[in-house]
């Protein structure tokens, strides 16, 4: 392990060196083809150097003994030593597949595969499985599955940790799937879909980075506190260069984090606004009720009502969107008037004179207003705004971000002096074309030169570029917690990766947004052909739990069956009747027994999970418990909705016989190690058997 941190060291810190000389040769200067090669060779360093900074922790977990003596040692990157010899594996690499791959029924050439345990940079266990205990030069124990319950038992510290070092085998087939097509990922509670669907990214990312680097990676996730949650796994993997979203900050410039009420979020989340954003849109494409009259300079100019009808019609047929067609509509009323002018003042004009009649009406502000009355310049956030009866400091919801977009595309962006930032880019990214071709330098796209060009010194990801560009179309998208996302939410999505390369995980089991999917195909049959993978074994919920948890699903979803527990437990489920009057005694007692059992040195979280609507009374008896980052709180207060995708030591649900079964099911598969429901009135009939 030493030679291997050593090794760490040296390369990290020449790596810092080559980094630190390319950026002390300036940001200008030399020929173009100089520059070009400066900015990939620091771009290529910079990515490399956060690579293995983000590896410290655990660098190497593994090693594999196969039937011909070979040894490898297995890691989150790849190391070689000075003579170019493998030291360390990518755990990413075909090499390592074995280590995930080999069971005890068919462990392939493997003769033992060791899991190493470490606090620092040093091994503190060694956990082996012998496959051919038969052979005299393997010695040891067979010892199975203790790396991987080791890992499931140890507290939660408020972040999601990878698993690199333990993945099991039906999560490496999810992993190491093709890059092309959409793959689903349908797994129940505590199968790990999230935490394959990260590596998933990290494995896509380093088998296809030609294809992948230039256009990134998107997961989107079902909110922040979620977000928040994964967002140190791809770090640690070696990977920085994706970027993480929810549904609310898919547009740029505005962020959603509020949900909408059940009814609202049916309504806005259907197929349907699609015909309503084109409504809103045509609506601001008008006539006037008889001709357009306007005065202008002690002249009265008139456009006959027939004259701006055919006008708006030609706009709208010419497929533009209606910022862009708005200027044929422009000129066509401005031509009118200019006519209108000279018969006015009885002389005739030739084409150049109507062209200089027309740029001085243009400038006239009774022109201007009586044209923006007609066909106005609208911005998404006017247009949604105006068609939801928002005022303007309303806050977004995450069901108003699809409509923004679907607005966006109808919309388009208005032409001429407003786009100037724009029309500069554009002659920023063709002067980095033409370079790169002069050169012939292949390893960068022009826009990327271009951001170069634009901040010499910054580094500009292609995560950073990503998420300030609505109209980015990604490489590979992943989209976690999917059974909540709606119809438009889909729509949304799919016009960010026309490839349809994706990930899809999700458990149509937990759908609890009234606007979700009640099956696969009813989300993405109009998209894609998909194919579907099932994780089966559940690693996170103890046995007891996810008995009583099932009970609960048979009643909701009968066609679901629930994940294999591995676990087992370390204490049943508990269920504790209380009155009103002696609530907040009983909860008090829960969270003193949990603060002295599950919670230590920082590590371990206890979670408190109740409906939305009981949540203000809990928090007044609680108030500790009510903290703006949940995850970093050793007793945090949640909603089941807040609660979906994270997992806590200890879970105590109040009231479950309020909540939905979805609900209800979501919120006790939550806990690792205890389960406590509180409740007054008589439990719901699936857990009638844990108040016996």
């Amino acid at each position: 392990m030493t030679q291997l941190y050593d090794r760490l060291d040296i390369v990290r810190r020449r790596t810092a060196e080559a980094l630190k000389t390319e950026y002390a040769k300036g940001a200008s200067g030399g020929t173009h083809q100089a520059r070009v090669e400066r900015e990939v060779s620091a771009k290529e360093h910079a990515r490399r150097l956060a690579q293995l900074n983000g590896v410290e922790r655990g660098l190497c977990f593994g090693r594999i003994d196969d039937v011909l003596e070979e040894t490898l040692y297995i890691g989150r990157v790849g190391l070689r030593n000075d003579d170019h010899e493998t030291i360390l594996v990518d755990w990413r690499a075909p090499a390592a597949r074995p280590f995930y791959a080999a069971t005890p029924s068919y462990p392939g050439t493997l003769v033992r595969r060791r899991h190493l345990r470490t606090r620092g940079r040093t091994v503190v266990g060694v956990d082996d499985e012998v496959f051919d205990l038969d052979r005299e030069d393997v010695d040891g124990g067979f010892v199975g599955e203790a790396a991987l319950l080791a890992a499931l038992r140890r507290r939660r510290t408020g972040r999601m940790g990878d698993v690199v070092a333990t993945i099991q085998t039906e999560q490496d087939r999810v992993i190491r799937s093709g890059l092309h097509g959409t793959l689903v990922v349908q797994g129940g509670p505590g199968t790990g879909k999230t935490v394959a669907a990260l590596h998933r990214a990290a494995y896509l990312l380093y088998a296809y980075r030609e294809t992948l680097e230039r256009r990134g990676v998107l997961v989107v996730g079902p909110n922040t506190t979620f977000l928040r949650y994964i967002s140190q796994v791809l770090p640690s993997l070696g990977e920085t260069d994706v970027v993480l979203a929810g549904v609310g900050d898919l547009f740029p410039g505005v962020t959603a984090t509020a949900d909408d009420e059940p009814f609202q979020a049916v309504i806005k989340g259907d197929l349907g606004m699609v015909d309503a954003v084109a409504r809103a849109v045509a609506d601001r494409q008008r006539v006037p009720e008889g001709d357009l009259e306007i005065h202008v300079d002690g002249l009265d100019l008139a456009v006959p009502h027939h004259l701006c009808a055919e006008a708006r019609d030609r706009a709208r047929r010419s497929g533009r969107p209606h910022n862009v067609a708005r200027k044929l509509m422009v000129l066509d009323l401005l031509r009118a008037l200019a006519i209108d002018e000279t018969a006015k003042l009885d002389r005739p004009a030739d084409a150049d004179e109507l062209a200089y009649i027309r740029k001085v009406l243009w400038h006239e502000p009774p022109v201007r207003a009586a044209i923006d009355a007609l066909w106005p310049v609208v911005t998404p956030q006017e247009l949604v705004r105006g068609m939801l009866g928002k005022a303007p400091g309303d806050p977004w919801t995450t069901g108003d971000i699809p409509l923004l977009d679907e607005a966006a595309e109808l919309l388009g962006e208005e032409p001429g002096p407003a786009r100037r930032d724009d029309d500069d880019r554009a002659e920023q990214e063709l002067f980095a074309r033409e370079v790169l071709t002069v050169t012939g330098v292949e390893e960068v796209e022009a826009a990327l030169l271009a951001d170069w060009n634009a901040t010499p010194g910054e580094e500009v990801t292609t995560a950073q570029r990503a998420e300030r560009d609505r109209k980015w179309v990604y490489g590979h998208v992943i989209v976690d917690e999917a059974q909540e996302l709606s119809a438009m939410a889909w729509r949304m999505i799919m016009r960010r990766i026309p490839t349809r390369s994706m990930t899809i995980v999700g458990d149509i089991g937990q759908t609890g947004s009234p606007a979700g999917a009640t099956s696969w195909g009813e989300m993405l049959d109009q998209y894609v052909t998909w194919r579907e993978e099932r994780l089966t074994v559940n690693y996170r919920t103890p046995k007891d739990v996810m008995d009583a948890a099932a009970e609960v699903l048979k009643e909701i979803a009968p066609d679901q069956e629930p994940p294999i527990s591995v676990r087992p437990a370390e204490e049943p489920p508990r269920v504790v009747q209380t009155a009103q009057s002696g609530l907040n005694d009983v909860l008090r007692a829960e969270i003193a027994a949990a603060a002295r059992d599950l919670l230590a040195d920082g590590e371990g979280r206890l979670a408190i999970i109740t409906s939305g609507e009981r949540y203000a009374e809990v928090a007044s008896m609680v108030p500790e418990a009510v903290t703006l980052d949940p995850l970093d709180s050793p007793v945090a207060l949640l909603t089941v909705t807040t609660s979906k995708g994270l997992e806590f030591d200890g879970v105590i649900v109040l009231w479950p016989e309020e909540l939905a079964g979805r609900d209800l099911y979501v919120a006790m598969t939550r806990a690792t190690r205890r389960l406590v429901l509180i409740h007054e009135r008589e439990l719901p009939p699936p857990l009638a058997g844990l108040a016996k």
